[in-house]
């Protein structure tokens, strides 16, 4: 596997389209500072770090509305990939669905959102959009 990243993002991706609660993801720092950040923003319900063996894993439940089961999590779509890396900085941040949504970043301050970004007048890479 050459992207971690991209992985985790389809893991999710998946487990909405099956509509299942609770994902499985293998850990790193970077996914857990992406979890939390989806957590933080209410795109899921709840997370807990898992560290059984060698690497760990991340239990993340996913988070659905009661009335017609739709994912809070419309669209994951990976942004920057190891084949191609798109840099973005503080002043031509992106805007997801006109503010909507959020861009995740890996900045020298640590994994943020643009809008913290833009506030903190950091750039980084662009990881992915959520919405």
């Amino acid at each position: 596997m050459t992207d971690p990243i991209a992985d985790y993002l389809t893991r999710l991706r998946n487990a909405i389209k099956a509509q299942h609660r609770v994902v499985e993801v293998p850990a790193s720092n970077l996914k857990k500072e992406i979890t939390k950040i989806l957590f933080e923003k209410g795109y899921i319900l709840n997370f807990k770090f898992v560290d059984e063996g060698p690497q760990g894993t991340i239990k993340i439940a996913l988070k659905y509305n009661p009335v017609n089961k739709e994912s809070a999590i419309r669209r994951l779509q990976r942004i920057s990939r190891p084949g191609l890396r798109k840099y973005a900085g503080y002043k031509d941040m992106p805007r997801v669905l006109n503010g909507l949504g959020i861009a995740i970043l890996s900045t020298p301050k640590g994994v943020m959102t643009d809008k913290e970004a833009r506030t903190q007048n950091v750039g980084g890479e662009v990881l992915c959009y959520v919405y």
